[in-house]
């Protein structure tokens, strides 16, 4: 298959999560030219605000695969990922990502994120969110513990 079919996919996907009450986003994961997972957007049919398209993806590949080092894949999704899936598209080592609309695309249909961009740049005390620093010497404890950890497996 060709990198077209692939999005190709993700877009079919997309197109089904409309068609069954979601979002309209689809995922396909690829490794070595075939298909190992594929995510649609299910928030509102799990209750789950993190139930998006890649991270769906991601989470049946890293099962598929049997491991959360996605290296060597590639994702095709129907819209440039929103900043909750682009961390997780980072942090599961994908190796590229290919998009079909941009997120000017997404805004125009309700589907904005430059909320987030924006906060994220803020210091945590000035965000819309309030956060408050809380008992950090205890929880430094694990961190303590981890870096300690003769066996950990590092991600």
């Amino acid at each position: 298959m060709k990198k077209e079919d692939f999005m190709r996919r993700a877009c079919r996907l997309a197109e089904e999560s409309v068609k069954n009450g979601g979002g309209p986003f689809g995922a396909v994961i690829v490794k070595d030219g075939n298909i190992v997972a594929e995510g649609n957007n299910r928030v509102t049919a799990d209750c789950d605000p993190t139930a998006h398209a890649e991270v769906n993806a991601i989470r049946k590949a890293a099962l598929a695969l049997g491991t959360f080092d996605l290296s060597g894949c590639e994702i095709y999704t129907s819209c440039e990922p929103c900043p909750m899936c682009l961390g997780a598209i980072y942090w599961a080592h994908l190796d590229k990502i290919y998009y079909g609309n941009n997120k000017l695309d997404a805004e125009r249909i309700g589907f904005g994120d430059a909320f987030i961009y924006k906060e994220i740049a803020l210091k945590p005390e000035d965000r819309n969110t309030k956060m408050e620093e809380l008992l950090p010497d205890e929880a430094k404890k694990a961190f303590k513990m981890w870096e300690e950890k003769a066996d950990k497996i590092e991600y």
